[in-house]
């Protein structure tokens, strides 16, 4: 099944000099650049109403009317009816906070029961959208704030300002040991060179950074909060990992408890998950321009960890 759209666009002055499919790529990186060149050889693209020529030199100021087409695979995109937590809804954009647990984009073997699914449940209109409007993602055990956009223009605007790193995304993490010091992370990610299905600290990889606050020390581990200035798969884990502090609960990348009491020993390695928290979300919401912001309180399993470690300590 295809939906086809018309996207309206201008040329800002600073991709001065581009080629064309170059300007696009970087104005709808929802779409990748043999798309976008696919579109323009198909007559799909007009520049100040004239057929597109993807080797086109742009200053600047000029017109683009784009004949969108999204494809939808009808074996994996099924609307279903998925519980979702929606924090707040307007006509540009959703904030879901997401349960441990979910996983938001189908595939590795989760084809359905996902995020998406419950979007394109949730709005029909989401179909027009690629991804459902799903901007980035969360791991299936991280629960917390993601912004999902309801138009293609939200959903351009919103990938421009992760890449532009405008868009602030604050997590809670409870780690093993003490960190004694607020710090920043600043090591880059890939492919882990031999298990090929995590990922890690790799001078190969794509620039990383991370920022950590210790919020609290708990008999032995650290209540931290961390900021992205970058958003790698499995960063925070990845990086606090890598200065000898995994996460509790972390099913790939953490360790069991030492030097603690038979209590809690049990109680950290009886959490499910790991311990990680999307708390905090801030934009500028791609209608008005005004910068908006949202908090989650901790999900209950999260807050008990912590209100269990404290007495025991």
């Amino acid at each position: 099944m295809s939906i086809e759209d018309i996207l309206e666009l201008e040329i800002p002055q600073d991709y001065a000099g581009l080629r064309l499919d170059q300007a696009l790529a970087q104005l709808l990186p929802t779409h990748s650049r043999n798309r976008i060149q696919t579109w323009i050889l198909a007559k799909r693209i007009t520049i100040d109403n004239l057929n597109a020529n993807p080797k086109r030199t742009v200053w600047g100021g000029e017109n683009i009317k784009i004949r969108m087409v999204t494809y939808h695979n009808e074996t994996t995109n099924i609307a279903e009816p998925l519980e979702l937590n929606i924090v707040y809804e307007d006509q540009a954009i959703l904030i879901i906070n997401k349960p441990a647990g979910m996983v938001v984009h189908p595939g590795n073997g989760n084809w359905q029961g996902t995020m998406l699914n419950g979007l394109l449940h949730y709005s029909s209109k989401l179909e027009e959208v690629p991804r459902a409007g799903i901007v980035h993602r969360l791991d299936k055990n991280t629960s917390g704030l993601l912004v999902v956009a309801k138009t293609l223009e939200a959903q351009t605007n919103l990938v421009r300002q992760l890449q532009n790193r405008t868009m602030k995304r604050d997590y809670v993490a409870l780690v093993h040991g003490h960190v004694q010091f607020d710090g920043q992370v600043n090591a880059p990610i890939g492919r882990h060179p031999v298990q090929r299905v995590k990922m890690a600290v790799n001078k190969k990889g794509k620039e990383a950074r991370t920022y950590y606050r210790v919020k609290e020390k708990i008999n032995g581990y650290t209540l931290i909060q961390c900021s992205l200035h970058t958003g790698r798969t499995h960063q925070i884990r990845v990086h606090m990992l890598s200065i000898g502090h995994p996460l509790v609960g972390d099913p790939t990348y953490g360790t069991k408890p030492k030097k603690s009491s038979q209590e809690i020993r049990k109680l950290i390695t009886d959490f499910p998950r790991q311990a990680l928290h999307a708390k905090y979300l801030e934009l500028i919401h791609p209608d008005t321009g005004q910068k908006v912001m949202w908090e989650s309180e901790l999900p209950k399993d999260f807050d008990e960890l912590l209100l269990t470690l404290r007495k025991a300590s």
